[in-house]
């Protein structure tokens, strides 16, 4: 059940990354990243959308979905989210630049469809488990120490005996 729950608010912080990713996508694609204008704009425009995104989904996903399995070197953690979602990324950019490029798909749809629709599902499979089993991995998490309490401390084997 826990993890039906995991991958249910993987998905909601992904739905916000997608319509961050999606509406940058589009604005840069039919604006300064038009392919009229400049040739690799498709997937110039697809890099800035990208990037924008994870950095939403980092928030979202460190806080929320893997919240209580964040590290504590929030740096490292940084730097492994965003290597996975760089990998992710190119999925994506894999296949809009198959389709625009080498079965030249060239329209706005066929680019959607490409790297927001398959190129996304395909990466969001790869990311989601990357997070979970290496990025937020429970087993990676530092142990939180138990407060010693009063005057008394557990020792080996059981035992209590005060501290003074």
């Amino acid at each position: 059940m826990a993890f039906m729950v995991q991958v249910g608010k993987f998905g909601a912080v992904g739905l916000v990354g997608f319509a961050v990713d999606v509406t940058v996508f589009n604005l840069l694609r039919t604006t300064v990243f038009d392919p009229q204008l400049v040739h690799a704009g498709p997937i110039y425009a697809k890099v800035v959308s990208t990037i924008l995104a994870i950095f939403a989904n980092w928030v979202g996903n460190r806080y929320w979905t893997f919240g209580k399995n964040r590290q504590e070197q929030t740096l490292r953690e940084g730097i492994e989210f965003f290597a996975v979602s760089l990998v992710g990324m190119g999925i994506g950019l894999a296949c809009l630049w198959l389709s625009h490029y080498i079965l030249g798909h060239t329209s706005v749809v066929a680019d959607n469809i490409s790297s927001n629709v398959i190129g996304l599902l395909l990466g969001a499979i790869f990311r989601f488990v990357l997070y979970r089993y290496w990025v937020f991995a429970p087993h990676r998490r530092s142990p939180v120490p138990a407060p010693v309490t009063g005057s008394l401390a557990t020792v080996p084997h059981g035992r209590l005996v005060s501290e003074r």
